[in-house]
This record gives structure tokens, sequence and C-alpha cells, in this order.
């Protein structure tokens, strides 16, 4: 991701709860715009197509033709810019937060008791 209007895109491509659902639909494989469409019967293939163009244009999926078909493939690794940039560091410190209250609890009431009785420096 290099600028905030890349991550802008992504973020409003995800938006939306169809695309969100086409994303889904190709984590396992790349599928045909046909496919797709099969998938969202409420929507026609126009409709689904427009869906594509924006998560093209965020660099989510990557179409690729081979002869008269059209596959298109999920690319996380906008996905994953995000990750790193927000959810990963949050993450971490909710893991480690989440280490110590365990080392507290299993530390035993003894420890913790005796702790509560030392006067504080």
């Amino acid at each position: 991701m290099s600028t905030d209007a890349d991550l802008d895109r992504v973020f409003k491509a995800l938006a939306n709860p169809v695309r969100r659902a086409i994303c889904d639909a190709l984590k396992l494989r790349p599928l045909t715009t046909g496919q797709l469409a099969l998938c969202f019967p409420q929507l026609d293939r126009c409709t689904v197509m427009q869906h594509l163009s924006s998560l093209e244009r965020a660099g989510l999926v990557v179409p690729v033709r081979k002869g008269r078909e059209r596959f298109n493939h999920l690319d996380a690794m906008p996905i994953q810019a995000i990750h790193e940039r927000w959810i990963g560091p949050h993450a971490a410190s909710a893991a480690a937060g989440l280490s110590r209250l365990k080392q507290e609890l299993e530390s035993g009431p003894e420890r913790t008791a005796a702790k509560d009785r030392q006067p504080a420096a």
C-alpha cells in the first residue's frame, strides 16, 4: 500500500457486504465472472461486474483472461497491509496483556495475597 488513497479504496471496497461475499467466494479458488454471478442469484450479472470493478480498483481482485473466460483471483495483499498497519500492533498488545493476566492467575492466590499485604514502596 503506497498511499492513503489506496487504503481508502480498499476500505471502501470492503465496506460493502456483497463485495466481502465476493472476496469470500474467491478465497478457495479463482472463479469466472459467470460462476460468481451464479453465487449471487439476487443480483444480475452486470451488478456483479460492477462490484468486481470496485474490487479490482482496490487491488483485491486480479482478473486473468484465458481464452473467452475471465478468471477472478483474490489478492489478499491489501488486506495484509491493513492488518500489519492497524490490527497487528493492537493484537500484540492485547496478547501481552492476556499473557500477564494468565501469569498472575497461575501464580496462585497465595502470591497475589502476599503482594496485597506488602507496603507500597
